[in-house]
């Protein structure tokens, strides 16, 4: 079993490297991070780079693919290399996933017409441009196709993926094992816990959160 863990310049860590650490335990599976070209690419901070080993080109029927989210996803969604690429690894895949905005590059490929689909809450109207059904909800499983709410939703996404494919004590061990027993210090993970003027002044900025700058 190969898992392609899609990246790009712009990407968010978290919405990788996330689902990354449940899938990467996957029995007999082979994690690769893949990307337009081998080498560097830079998330979007630009403080942090992850090494995409495998180009596209390179990785043809992956049995998993992951599409992260993040910022630069603005500038791909007309970028016929990725689209095409995630076209014809749909094709061969057992699963499609997302987290985050990731979602909207899946949707812009076509694959995700008619389906319930979640993404980021600032994103989340923003399926409908493609015919997909938003759900808000954490992660949202519609066929093949599995896909996370914002950021750190993708850890429950791959831990979720993770117990489709190798069963739940699997999974369940792997949550022992990474101690993922999350405990907030605060209640504000979402616009409807948050406080009403922290939800705005977001809202108010969200082209700064889910655009590139440059």
């Amino acid at each position: 079993m190969q898992i392609a863990v899609v990246v790009y310049d712009g990407f968010t860590a978290l919405d990788a490297v996330g689902p990354y650490e449940m899938l990467v335990r996957t029995p007999g599976a082979e994690t690769v991070f893949v990307a337009e070209r081998p080498g560097p690419v830079r998330t979007d901070t630009g403080a942090l780079g992850i090494v995409a080993d495998r180009s596209l080109a390179e990785v043809t029927r992956p049995d998993v693919v992951v599409v992260p989210g993040g910022p630069g996803q603005s500038a791909l969604m007309e970028h016929r290399p990725l689209l095409d690429w995630l076209c014809a690894a749909d094709a061969a895949s057992t699963w499609t996933a997302s987290v985050c905005t990731g979602s909207l590059l899946l949707a812009a490929a076509g694959l995700l017409e008619g389906r319930r689909a979640t993404s980021h809450w600032l994103a989340l109207d923003q399926l409908q441009r493609f015919g997909a059904r938003p759900a808000e909800e954490r992660v949202v499983v519609d066929g093949k196709y599995v896909t996370a709410a914002g950021v750190s939703a993708g850890i429950d996404m791959g831990l979720a993926l993770l117990g489709r494919i190798a069963g739940d004590d699997v999974a369940r061990t792997v949550q022992l094992a990474t101690e993922y027993d999350p405990r907030p210090p605060y209640d504000a993970g979402s616009p409807r816990k948050a406080p009403a003027h922290l939800v705005e002044a977001l809202r108010a900025s969200s082209r700064f959160v889910l655009t590139r700058s440059s």
